[in-house]
């Protein structure tokens, strides 16, 4: 039989391709490669002529109603209220996890990146504000470059898995979920907007339900998915944003049951997928689409996308890397064992990828009638700001990673 007809065989019957899913899907940077390619489609088709249907699609209302209860939103608006939330859920069991049992669970093992943690929130906000100050309308956005997305930079460093020490990819990750940490803190303080008395009480009604859940260590995780489903609908008409229901829903499932079972990491063998392969590409998908129609050289020297885009590329690696160096020197931490200086650094530049953290704090800092251009320009800025902190930070810990 011809070879062709064999590899056509081969194709349509599946297993080929069925394989060669499987063997992408158990890549640690298969993460990071999906958000790449989801936003590279977003881009391409908000700049084509199915542009008008793309958006069409992210605005397409969806509506949940139970009696007199009702949530009406567009796709979009479920998408970074709700899948976003889901994805809030594992960020707080990894929290939970590293602060019991893993790389924060003791002084001197979580001292050191929370240090460079602080320093990577402050100096970018430094850098936006100094850069946006003049524009009134622009102060809202000073949160936009703290965040870093831990898929995408733990994809980038994935890439150079063989050559890159342990204790320099678990600073990275711990760096990453204190830096969540911090966005959580930003969301609650700074973005909750028309505060509902009635709903809140709601919603400290379900807060106390999964912390008795927690107490008695029950371990049926639908017991957790219908009183955070509660949750999650009482904050959203609360006023304060929906996403942190699911920080609340992940630190409430136990650790341990009665019986020894493991429900935090059950749940989470079970979300991280979903969240991997579903709900952050469609985060990027539904957020990434930028169209550069009307877009000219005037707006990309604009303050705002140049404070972003800086505070990224800028801003990031100097808090990082020069609250990590000062700590060390001042005797407060100490590196990790078999790291330098050089490769802090390089780790520093990949904490400037922004990318689905940053659109995130984007949507909620210019969400109300903040018009197309600063959408745009914000979207752009975090754009260009993550793809140069990815290419400089790859290359960068290549070199310093050398054998």
């Amino acid at each position: 039989m011809h070879p062709l007809l064999i590899f056509c065989y081969w194709f349509l019957k599946g297993d080929y391709v069925l394989q060669l899913i499987q063997r992408f899907l158990k890549l640690e940077s298969a993460g990071g490669i999906l958000l790449l390619l989801s936003a590279v489609a977003a881009m391409l088709l908000a700049n084509s002529p199915l542009s008008e249907q793309y958006n069409n699609f992210l605005n397409l209302p969806v509506s949940i109603q139970i009696g007199h209860f009702a949530i009406d939103k567009t796709l979009i608006h479920w998408i970074n209220d709700g899948f976003m939330a889901v994805f809030f859920i594992l960020v707080g069991m990894e929290v939970k996890k590293e602060l019991f049992e893993g790389s924060l669970s003791s002084y001197q093992q979580a001292i050191f990146p929370a240090i460079a943690a602080i320093g990577g929130m402050i100096i970018p906000a430094i850098v936006y504000w100094f850069i946006a100050k003049q524009d009134p309308s622009l102060v809202n956005g000073w949160a936009i470059p703290m965040a870093t997305d831990i898929a995408f930079a733990l994809g980038i460093m994935a890439l150079l898995s063989k050559q890159v020490p342990l204790p320099l990819k678990i600073f990275l990750l711990a760096l990453a979920i204190i830096d969540d940490l911090g966005a959580i803190v930003v969301i609650a303080l700074f973005f909750s907007h028309g505060l509902s008395v009635q709903a809140l009480f709601f919603s400290a009604i379900a807060i106390i339900a999964l912390v008795l859940l927690n107490r008695f260590k029950v371990s049926a995780l639908c017991a957790y998915m219908v009183v955070g489903a509660i949750l999650w609908a009482s904050v959203l008409k609360s006023g304060v944003h929906a996403t942190l229901a699911g920080v609340i829903i992940g630190f409430c499932i136990p650790l341990n049951g009665k019986n020894g079972e493991k429900p935090l990491h059950d749940f989470e063998h079970i979300l991280a997928p979903w969240s991997s392969f579903i709900i952050l590409p469609l985060f990027a998908f539904a957020n990434a689409g930028v169209s550069f129609e009307g877009l000219n050289f005037t707006m990309l020297s604009s303050p705002l996308l140049l404070a972003i885009a800086l505070g990224l590329i800028i801003g990031k690696p100097v808090g990082v890397f020069s609250f990590s160096y000062i700590s060390v020197k001042l005797g407060l931490a100490k590196l990790p064992n078999g790291v330098n200086f050089k490769q802090i650094f390089a780790v520093a530049l990949l904490c400037g990828i922004g990318f689905t953290m940053s659109m995130f704090l984007a949507s909620l800092a210019f969400e109300a009638g903040a018009g197309e251009t600063i959408n745009t320009l914000s979207r752009l800025g975090i754009l260009l700001g993550s793809t140069i902190s990815a290419i400089i930070g790859y290359f960068c810990l290549k070199q310093t990673t050398k054998p």
